[in-house]
């Protein structure tokens, strides 16, 4: 569990890993790891862009990040990334507008090597939040993670309650 430097964050921290001057992975970790300090420059300004968005969920990040993904997940990320903030769109409406099935859709956010920059928690199962960074347990701390940061953003859907 090399990191670069781990975040603390309300759900617990983010651990940031980084390749040359891109961010290589973001990991969401538990509560209990321990904040560590930035190991270079590049890890510093992705911990600081991190604690931007954290406090200020309008915040746009401006890090590099390494090439990562098959091309449908590429494709899948950008989708994703065009979500504004405050907004979901389904497994689904992601799939129809790339001519996918909702459960491709489903392991490409799951993939995502960059959470909160390409943010895959801004999509959601047509009943309720769905499964997160692979995670289908509703009680579990991934799909807490999800729901904090929708919170967080001010998304709402349908009828279906956050917690």
């Amino acid at each position: 569990m090399l990191f670069s430097a781990v975040v603390p964050a309300p759900f617990g921290a983010v651990g940031v890993r980084i390749s040359g001057q891109s961010v290589r992975e973001l990991v969401y970790l538990p509560p209990g790891i321990s904040e560590k300090a930035p190991e270079d420059a590049v890890s510093e300004a992705v911990a600081r862009e991190l604690e931007r968005y954290l406090t200020n969920p309008d915040h746009a990040f401006d890090m590099r990040l390494a090439e990562a993904g098959t091309a449908f997940q590429r494709r899948v990320w950008e989708i994703i990334s065009s979500i504004p903030r405050g907004a979901v769109l389904t497994y689904g409406d992601v799939a129809r507008r790339l001519g996918s099935a909702p459960r491709a859709v489903g392991q490409a956010c799951g993939a995502n090597p960059f959470p909160l920059v390409i943010p895959c928690h801004r999509v959601t199962s047509s009943t309720g939040l769905g499964g997160f960074a692979n995670s289908a347990d509703p009680s579990g701390f991934l799909l807490g993670v999800k729901r904090w940061l929708l919170q967080h953003e001010g998304a709402s859907f349908g009828q279906q309650p956050l917690l």
